[in-house]
This record gives C-alpha cells, structure tokens and sequence, in this order.
C-alpha cells in the first residue's frame, strides 16, 4: 500500500471524506517561536491532502497531515475549506519547479514539494477540482450565487403584461419594487458573492485542455523518479555493508557486479526520463499544431459557407 492510500484509509476514510490528491512538503521557511526551549526536535514528514465529503452538498477541503517518527499512524493537523484558500501560487510559470505558496484567510504558507512533478500534479488536480466546485455551487439553492440567479430569474417573471407596457397599477408596482425596507432584507439575506481560489504563476499545462496527457506524465515521472531513489539507497546500503573485507585468498572479492547493475538502471532510468520529457515538449507541439489546424479549418468553412 503507497503512502496516499495509507493517508486516505487512516485520516478521511473514517472521518466521511475521500482524498484526491496528497503531495509531501517541507517548509521553505521555517518557523521559529522563540519562548519555546531549543532542543532536539523529533523527525516527521509533512502532507498537504486535497479532500472532499461524500455528503451532499460536498464540501473540498485542504488539510495538513503529519507522520512523526516514521511511525504507523497519521496525524491530522489542520483543515481549511476552500472558501478559505484564497490564492494559489506556482512561482515559476516557465518551468517546473517543486516550489509553491498557499495563502488562506489566516495563514500563509510557503512549501517545498519533495519533487517537481509532484507539486505539478498537486496543483493540477487542485484547479480542476476548484474550478469544478465553484461551478457546482454556481447552480446550488441557499449558496450566495444561487440566490443570486434565483432572484434575477423572479425579478424577469414578476412583470403582468400591464407592467410592461407601462400601464400597471400602483398597486402591483409597490409590490414588485418593493421599499427600501424589503431591498435592505433581501441583501442582507443574499449576502456577498465569496471569491473563487485565484491561481498564480502557474504553467498554462496545468490548467489547459491537454490536462489528462500531462498528468499521465508527471505520474510516471513520479514513479522513476522513486524507483532510483530507491536504487541509489539499495546501492550505498549494500556498499556500506560489503566494506572492506576480503576473500580467503586475501583479496578483496570482485563486490562490482550489484553496483554495475544498480548503475545501468539508473541510468536506464535517466534516459527515460528525459525521453519523456522530450515526448512532452512534442506533446505541447502537436497540440499548438492541432489547435491551429482546427483554426485554419474553421475560417476555410465560414469562407465557402457563405
């Protein structure tokens, strides 16, 4: 079992909630208290989860879940809606960076993901994830926006024939304008419209269309990205552990063939990465070159339509 199904079964599993996606973070600052007594502080490793309920209306959340000691369980820290979150910044938006910020209502945060590609598919699903929540609240009844469209809908099918050719009655226009008493009840009621998460410095890859291909990407850039830190931790253990002995006849024996192995699928494993990230650059390529086609297609069809 990887470290996101472990989070999602121990922290949101039995708390009604399902996680999509989880990256590991370190500060890039970190925080210092001065009353507190200076000292050993003991090991832990940090997540930042993205999660939503299953109860209807959902509800996305960030939360910070910590691992102290490299023991079993997972901690859940802190929660924030994503009404909360108010930007989301990717520092760079040239290139791929494992570097982000951020920023809440009472908080501001600035990480370090343990690799690039995984900020990158951190901040991805992130934005789709919004961008799929705040249209869903667009349309629910009792959220500011719905209230909103649901009044303007009322206002356009109050109007009597007679209102609209300008012949109603005093009556009926007091009660479709209503008194400032009534507009002042029914803007407190509606209340303001909350701002959606704002998403800075961040690749156009990771909030345009061809969304699925780079996820696809990044994911695999993740995995060989841990197979040789794997590799390479196999390979200093085995020669921390080989030392300086030497065979019966007083020879040190030829201890080269693991590390030879272990050097080839590094290597192996490096060449593949940057043939992916060349299948990416032609990725990009092909699709600027399919949008202009589709373009081109377009105007050559208006022009003989008419």
């Amino acid at each position: 079992m990887n470290i996101q199904s472990a989070i999602n079964r121990e922290v949101f599993a039995p708390r009604d909630e399902r996680m999509l996606v989880a990256v590991e973070v370190k500060r890039r600052k970190r925080k210092r208290i001065p009353f507190l007594p200076t000292g050993g502080k003991g090991e832990y490793m940090t997540y930042i989860c993205l999660s939503v309920t299953n109860k209807r209306p959902a509800q996305l959340l960030i939360t910070k879940v910590k691992r102290f000691g490299g023991s079993a369980p997972f901690t859940r820290r802190s929660q924030w809606a994503v009404e909360q979150l108010r930007q989301v910044n990717g520092i760079n938006p040239n290139k791929d960076c494992p570097e982000f910020d951020l920023v809440f209502d009472n908080a501001f945060d600035q990480w370090v993901a343990s690799s690039a590609p995984e900020k990158c598919i951190f901040i991805q699903i992130m934005y789709h994830a919004c961008q799929t929540y705040w249209e869903g609240k667009e349309g629910v009844p009792g959220s500011p926006a719905g209230d909103q469209q649901k009044g303007q809908r009322g206002q356009g099918g109050q109007g009597s024939p007679g209102a609209q050719g300008g012949q109603g009655s005093p009556g009926a226009q007091v009660g479709q304008i209503g008194g400032p008493g009534a507009q002042a009840r029914r803007k407190s009621t509606v209340g303001p419209r909350p701002r959606h998460t704002e998403f800075v410095n961040c690749q156009s890859k990771l909030t345009g269309d061809a969304c699925k291909m780079n996820l696809v990407l990044y994911r695999c850039k993740v995995f060989f990205n841990r197979m040789k830190k794997v590799m390479v931790s196999n390979q200093s253990r085995s020669q921390a552990g080989a030392g300086p002995r030497a065979g019966p006849s007083g020879q040190r024996p030829p201890g080269g063939s693991m590390g030879s192995v272990v050097q080839r699928a590094s290597q192996a494993l490096h060449e593949r990465g940057e043939r992916l990230g060349r299948a990416e650059d032609k990725t990009v390529d092909l699709m600027h070159k399919a949008q202009q086609f589709a373009d081109t297609a377009h105007k050559l069809a208006l022009k003989y339509s008419n």
